[in-house]
This record gives structure tokens, C-alpha cells and sequence, in this order.
């Protein structure tokens, strides 16, 4: 079984979205990048922009579900290991490694020439696997990532919306907001939890804004969320829209 955003536990357990585990919100700090990658983007904001284009770039041809997976990978590992030598062949090696990786998580059918056709650096077999293991060790092996799609079911269900095709629709729009979301560094500090609940009130407003106070009650409402930082969270979200 190929690992899904939605269900990071995958276990064999039967996954209910409305009674999504509390395991999840206690390890998903665990599965963010660290305060210390935000201190090294104010410092050089230039390369993390340039490493998460590279990562796009490299894995274009696939689900858009693997780039986020990459991405999360990406600045993971920066966290760990702060920003290496600014040379355009490790931005490379780096988006190759990770995008590698989340294929495999994935069981995404690739070989390593495909993810290398759209020119630059093409780097062998082996050399990739070095830096697969120095990623891997860097994220201490949690490959299995707690992202905001692990969390949208579960808000949703608070919300309890009767009309399907409505539902589909507000997680639809909230799923590209999450993704568009990746690439705001002002949004790097906030869990994944609220990053999709702030999402999905995004989604919310503009959907059917006459139900937003009750959609936000209602996250609000969850013991998991601190509501301060949800309203943090959404605000940081709405202003960083403008550029999207």
C-alpha cells in the first residue's frame, strides 16, 4: 500500500476522518520544519526559494501530493543541517534525493534518468543513494509525513456539511490553498493542523461566507486547536495570499 497525505499512519487499522487518532496531533510537530529554518531563510531567503523550485522543476510529471511530500522532505532536512554550500549542482542533488524519495513513499512508478530529462546536473545511481541516506538520517527515518491533509477530513466533519458536492469543493479548495500555502516561508512555523484549518476557512469565505462564523466555531471549538494561533495562522494566511 502506496503512502497517502490523507492517512500518514497507514496501519491496517480502518481510518475514520471524522475520528481522526490524537496520535496525530502530538507528532505532528515532529513532521515541520524547525524555528531554526526560518533563522537561516531570514538570513538567505534566496535558497530556499531556489531548492524548492529545483524540487518542482524535478518533479513535475508527477501527482502534485509527491512534490508537497518532496517539499516537506526539503525543509526537513534544512532544518537539520542548515544551508549547505550555495552551488547550483547540490540545489540539484538535493531536489533529486527528495523527490526520490517521496516516489518511493508514494510507490510511484519512475527511474532515475526521468526525474533528471528536464536538464542541468544528472547525477548516477549512487551518488543520489548517498544523499538519500544523509536525508533519511537527517528526518530520523519519519518518512511517513504528518501534513495539513492529514487534518481536512477531520475538520470538516466538524462542520458537518449536508450537501456532498459542496463538501468535495471546500476540500478541493482548500487542498490547492494548502498547496500554494508550501511555498510561503511566513507560514513555515505553523503545524500542519492549522495550516489546514486555516485553509479550510479560506476555502470557507469565499465558498459560502454567509457559514464562516459557524465553520470557525466549530474548528474553534476543537480541543486540539489553540485558538490563538489558528487566528495567527489565518490572518499570516490571508496576507499571504496577495502574492499567490
Amino acid at each position: 500500500m502506496d503512502f497517502s497525505l490523507e492517512n500518514p499512519l497507514g496501519d491496517s487499522r480502518e481510518f475514520h476522518f471524522d475520528t481522526i487518532p490524537s496520535d496525530l496531533f502530538l507528532i505532528e510537530s515532529d513532521h515541520m520544519p524547525s524555528k531554526i529554518l526560518r533563522e537561516i531563510i531570514d538570513f538567505d531567503e534566496s535558497f530556499r526559494r531556489e531548492a524548492v523550485s529545483s524540487v518542482l522543476r524535478v518533479s513535475c510529471n508527477f501527482d502534485p501530493s509527491l512534490s508537497y511530500l518532496a517539499v516537506n522532505y526539503l525543509d526537513r532536512f534544512l532544518s537539520s543541517h542548515g544551508i549547505p554550500q550555495p552551488k547550483p549542482w547540490l540545489f540539484r542533488l538535493l531536489a533529486v534525493a527528495c523527490v526520490s524519495l517521496a516516489a518511493k513513499m508514494k510507490e510511484a512508478e519512475f527511474c532515475i534518468s526521468d526525474i533528471q530529462r528536464d536538464g542541468g546536473f544528472v547525477f548516477d545511481a549512487k551518488t543520489i543513494q548517498k544523499m538519500e541516506v544523509l536525508i533519511l538520517g537527517a528526518l530520523n527515518w519519519r518518512m511517513r509525513s504528518v501534513t495539513p491533509f492529514s487534518f481536512i477530513s477531520f475538520f470538516i466533519s466538524l462542520f458537518k456539511p449536508e450537501d456532498p458536492p459542496l463538501k468535495q469543493a471546500l476540500k478541493a479548495r482548500a487542498s490547492e490553498i494548502i498547496f500554494k500555502a508550501q511555498n510561503d516561508i511566513n507560514l513555515l512555523e505553523f503545524k500542519p493542523s492549522l495550516i489546514a484549518a486555516s485553509a479550510l476557512l479560506y476555502a470557507s469565505q469565499e465558498l459560502f461566507p454567509m457559514q464562516l462564523l459557524c465553520f470557525r466555531k466549530a474548528i474553534s471549538n476543537c480541543s486540539y486547536v489553540n485558538k490563538e494561533n489558528l487566528l495567527q495562522c489565518y490572518d499570516a494566511m490571508q496576507e499571504s495570499s496577495n502574492g499567490w
